[in-house]
């Protein structure tokens, strides 16, 4: 395993294992997230982080299960149509060429393509600390 896949920790929460099998189950039928590792790269002038690109492709009505990053994330939409939100503050709709930001501390509580018949694809950059796993269960 590549030390990007290893890091991301991300495509086997969000397909048909992990996490993803849990809200597959409290949810209903299996909506398969496709998560693509493009970059890790360490920050060498800021010490001790790294920054980690992947794009996320969600089929027709597909969702993220709750989750966070202790990291600072920037999502960029570059196709469809999503939903976001996160702990306390509202979900938004976004479309390609909209952006979304997540901080370390934020429970990330919506993820989800906003349509049903049309699939969506976004770009996410996480700006972490080294070696850290992308995503973290929500405890």
């Amino acid at each position: 395993m590549t030390r990007i896949a290893a890091s991301l920790g991300l495509a086997l929460l969000f397909t048909t294992g992990g996490a993803m099998a849990q809200h597959t189950a409290a949810h209903g039928a299996p909506h398969d997230v496709k998560v693509t590792p493009l970059l890790l790269k360490e920050l060498t002038d800021i010490p001790g982080k790294e920054v980690l690109m992947i794009t996320v492709d969600y089929p027709p009505g597909g969702a993220d299960p709750v989750h966070r990053h202790d990291a600072h994330g920037f999502i960029y939409v570059l196709q469809g149509s999503i939903v976001m939100g996160v702990k306390g503050g509202k979900e938004i709709t976004l479309k390609p060429g909209e952006t979304f930001y997540e901080g370390p501390n934020d429970i990330h509580t919506v993820g989800r393509n906003a349509s049903k018949t049309k699939p969506a694809r976004f770009l996410v950059m996480l700006v972490k600390n080294k070696g850290a796993e992308a995503v973290l269960p929500v405890n």
